[in-house]
């Protein structure tokens, strides 16, 4: 029998997913919000098996069956007993929010990052050393589907300084840990 004690009511959610678009954030805030909250950051592009990043470096979308595995491992690596974790993941549509709940067995709180598709194109063609092509953009943008307010998400915009994006999400974050408890 375990004898953990509750979170504390202002502690962050246990179990996050930095989601959106590529190009949208998810590393660069991801890290600095793990920082500013204590939890450990993983990217999700490091989950990916190496014919998923071979497809998507030549400019093919992954489909749902590439994906599957790799939302599974996602979900594993949120599974209880681990400290405060939070992965960046794609997590682009809702059946992939809610396989990756199922598989981390646990209730998982998504941050979607969210901007229009002129700033993240410009990121994405500033940025160097990353294997997801701007082309494929649009197929992220097709692919998408907003969390829903039943969903456990909160949305961000990502069109201002870091340190505002993050200080944003960690008081929603802890907004949220105050009014219904961390998950």
């Amino acid at each position: 029998m375990s004898t953990a004690a509750s979170p504390h009511p202002s502690d962050p959610p246990r179990r996050m997913v930095i989601m959106g678009v590529a190009g949208s954030g998810k590393t660069t805030i991801g890290e600095a919000l793990a920082r500013a909250i204590g939890a450990t950051y993983v990217d999700g592009d490091q989950l990916h098996p190496p014919a998923n990043i071979a497809k998507m470096s030549a400019g093919i979308p992954l489909s749902d069956e590439d994906r599957w595995p790799w939302l599974a491992k996602v979900g594993e690596t949120l599974r209880p007993g681990s400290p405060t974790i939070l992965v960046g993941c794609s997590a682009l549509k809702r059946t992939y929010r809610d396989f990756i709940t199922e598989s981390a067995a646990a209730p998982v709180l998504f941050i979607y990052l969210n901007g229009s598709r002129e700033l993240i194109s410009r990121r994405m063609r500033e940025r160097t050393g990353h294997f997801m092509p701007t082309g494929l953009l649009d197929s992220q943008f097709a692919t998408l589907e907003a969390p829903g307010p039943d969903e456990n998400a909160i949305a961000v915009t990502i069109d201002a300084p870091l340190d505002e994006i993050v200080k944003s999400i960690v008081g929603r974050i802890r907004g949220l840990s105050r009014s219904t408890g961390a998950p």
